[in-house]
C-alpha cells in the first residue's frame, strides 16, 4: 500500500470522526455545511479548487458560480455523493477517472463552463447517473461510443455548443436515455443516422441549427418520441412525409421558423398530437381546414406570427378536441371571420391578446362553452356592436378589456359601460333584434310590392281603365233609366188615365 492511499485513508479516517463528533470546522467561507441533511452550498465564494474539508458523507454538493478551473482528486473524498453542480465555472477539462469513486452520483451538471471535449473515458465510474447536462460549452463533435459507459442515462443536454459533426454511433449503450438536447449547435442536417440507437426517446430538442430543410423520414427509429422541439431553426421546406413514423408524437414546436404556409399534409402523419406551438412564422392566413387529420389536437397556439392577417371559417373543421387556443401578439390580425371558431364543444380557454381586433363579431364562437377569455390590448372600438361582449363580461371570466376608441370612451374598462355609453337606443338585445327583424321584412316586402307593380305596370293601367269605363257606363244607364221612368212613362201614363173607361166593380165580386 502507498504512502498517498495510506495518507488519503487518514485523512478520510479524520474527517468522518470529526462529522460524527458534532460537525466540521472545515466549511469554506461563503459555503452553508448542513450536516443534517448533507448539503452543501458554495455559490459565488469565489473559489478555484474543490474543497476537501468538507464533511466525506455529503449527498449533495453545489459549487456554482465559482473559479473552478478543473476536477481533481478532491472528488474520491466523497463517496455519497448523489448531486453535483459545477455549472457557471471556468472548466476546461476533466482528467480521467476524476468520477471514478461516484458510484452513486445520479446528476451532473457541468453546463455552462469551458470544456472544449470530452472522451468515452471521462465519465468512468458514473454508473448511476440519470442527468448528465453538459450545455452551454465548446464542444464540437461526439465521436463514437462516447457516453457508452453511462447504461443508465436518462436525460443528456448538449444544447447551446458548437457540435457540428456527431458520428451515427454517437449515442450506443444509450438504452434508457429519455430526453435529449442537440438545439443550438452548428449541426447542417437532422443527424438521423444516430437516431435508431436511442429507441426509448421520449423527447428531443433539436431546434436552433444550420438546416431549414426537413426531409422525409429524418426522424426514423424514433417511433416512442413523444415531443418534438424545432423551434428557431430557420426552416423554410418540410417535405411531405418528414414526420412519418412519429405515430406517438403529443407535443410539437414549429415556432420561430419561416413556414409561408401551414403544413397541412405533412402534419396529418401525426394523428396523436396534442399540441401544436407554430407562432413566429410567415404565413399570412390560417385556411379553412389548415389543421387536417389532427383529430386529438388539444391546445394550439400562435403567437408572434407577424404576417398573419386573416383566420376564415371552418379552419378547425377537424379538431373537435381543442380545448385551449392562443392567438397572441399577432400585429396585424384584425379579421376573424363569423363561425370560424363555432363548432368546437370542448373549447374553454380563448386567448386573443395583443392583436388587432377593433371588433369581434357575436357569432364568431360558441360563447357558452367559454371558461375565460383574453382580449386585453387590442384596439377595441367600443359600440353598440359589442353590446353582446359587455353583458357576457359579466358572466364570464374575461381579463379587463379595454376601450381604445371612441375618443370619450378610451382607456375604459368595458365592463364599466351602460348600453347608452355604446350608443345602444334599446339596452335590450331581444329588442334589438325584434325591431331589426321588423324592418328588414317590411324592407322586403316593400321591394317585393315595388318590383310586381313595376314588372306589370301596363296590366294594372289597362285594369284600371276598364274599371274606370265600367263605372262610367253603369252610372249613364242609370241615368237614363231613372229619366225615362220619371219624364216620358209618366206622361204616357198620366195622358191615357183621361181615355181609358172606368171599370166598374160588381157588389158581388167584392
Amino acid at each position: 500500500m502507498t504512502m498517498t492511499v495510506l495518507f488519503t485513508l487518514l485523512i478520510v479516517t479524520f474527517l468522518q470522526e470529526l462529522a460524527h463528533a458534532g460537525g466540521i470546522p472545515g466549511c469554506p467561507t461563503g459555503c452553508m455545511c448542513n450536516d443534517e441533511t448533507f448539503v452543501v452550498q458554495c455559490e459565488h465564494s469565489k473559489l478555484d479548487v474543490i474543497p476537501i474539508t468538507l464533511n466525506p458523507a455529503i449527498q449533495r454538493l453545489v459549487l456554482r458560480n465559482n473559479k473552478i478551473k478543473t476536477v481533481d482528486a478532491a472528488f474520491q473524498f466523497y463517496r455519497d455523493l448523489q448531486y453535483v453542480d459545477l455549472s457557471y465555472n471556468h472548466l476546461v477539462n476533466i482528467p480521467t477517472k476524476s468520477f471514478l469513486h461516484q458510484e452513486k452520483l445520479q446528476e451532473l451538471h457541468l453546463n455552462k463552463n469551458k470544456l472544449s471535449s470530452v472522451t468515452n473515458k471521462t465519465f468512468q465510474g458514473l454508473k448511476s447517473l440519470t442527468v448528465l447536462n453538459l450545455r452551454e460549452n465548446f464542444l464540437e463533435e461526439l465521436s463514437r461510443g462516447i457516453f457508452s459507459i453511462l447504461p443508465k442515462l436518462e436525460e443528456l443536454n448538449l444544447g447551446q455548443n458548437r457540435i457540428a459533426k456527431i458520428d451515427p454511433l454517437a449515442f450506443e449503450g444509450l438504452l434508457s436515455l429519455r430526453v435529449l438536447y442537440l438545439d443550438d449547435n452548428l449541426l447542417s442536417t437532422v443527424p438521423t443516422s444516430a437516431f435508431p440507437l436511442m429507441g426509448s426517446l421520449a423527447e428531443l430538442h433539436v431546434g436552433l441549427n444550420a438546416f431549414n430543410t426537413l426531409p422525409n423520414d429524418c426522424f426514423k427509429g424514433l417511433s416512442k418520441l413523444s415531443a418534438l422541439d424545432l423551434s428557431s431553426g430557420g426552416i423554410t421546406n418540410i417535405s411531405q412525409d418528414a414526420f412519418k413514423g412519429l405515430t406517438g408524437l403529443r407535443n410539437l414546436n414549429l415556432a420561430d421558423n419561416r413556414l409561408e404556409e401551414i403544413p397541412t399534409s405533412q402534419l396529418s402523419h401525426l394523428v396523436r398530437l396534442e399540441e401544436l406551438i407554430i407562432g413566429q412564422n410567415e404565413f399570412r392566413a390560417l385556411r379553412k381546414a389548415a389543421f387536417k387529420g389532427l383529430t386529438n389536437l388539444r391546445k394550439l397556439d400562435i403567437t408572434g406570427a407577424k404576417n398573419l392577417e386573416h383566420i376564415e371559417k371552418g379552419v378547425f373543421s377537424d379538431n373537435m378536441n381543442l380545448e385551449t387556443i392562443v392567438l397572441v401578439s399577432n400585429k396585424k390580425l384584425e379579421n376573424l371571420e363569423e363561425g370560424a371558431l363555432v363548432g368546437l364543444p370542448n373549447l374553454r380557454h380563448l386567448v386573443l391578446r395583443e392583436n388587432a381586433f377593433k371588433s369581434l363579431p357575436e357569432s364568431v364562437v360558441s360563447w357558452n362553452e367559454l371558461r375565460a377569455l383574453e382580449l386585453t390590448d387590442n384596439p377595441i372600438n367600443c359600440d353598440c356592436q359589442l353590446l353582446w361582449l359587455l353583458n357576457l363580461a359579466n358572466q364570464k371570466n374575461l381579463t379587463n378589456v379595454q376601450c381604445a376608441s371612441p375618443l370619450q370612451l378610451r382607456d375604459k374598462p368595458l365592463k364599466s359601460l351602460t348600453s347608452d355609453d355604446l350608443g345602444c337606443s334599446f339596452g335590450d338585445p331581444t329588442q334589438q333584434v325584434i325591431i331589426v327583424t321588423f324592418c328588414v321584412s317590411a324592407t322586403i316586402l316593400l321591394a317585393v310590392l315595388g318590383l310586381f307593380l313595376f314588372r306589370y305596370r301596363l296590366k294594372v293601367r289597362d285594369a284600371l281603365k276598364d274599371y274606370k269605363f265600367n263605372k262610367r257606363a253603369i252610372s249613364r244607364k242609370e241615368h237614363e233609366y231613372q229619366k225615362t221612368f220619371s219624364e216620358d212613362e209618366y206622361t204616357l201614363r198620366a195622358g191615357n188615365c183621361h181615355q181609358l173607361p172606368i171599370k166598374h166593380i160588381p157588389v158581388t165580386e167584392l
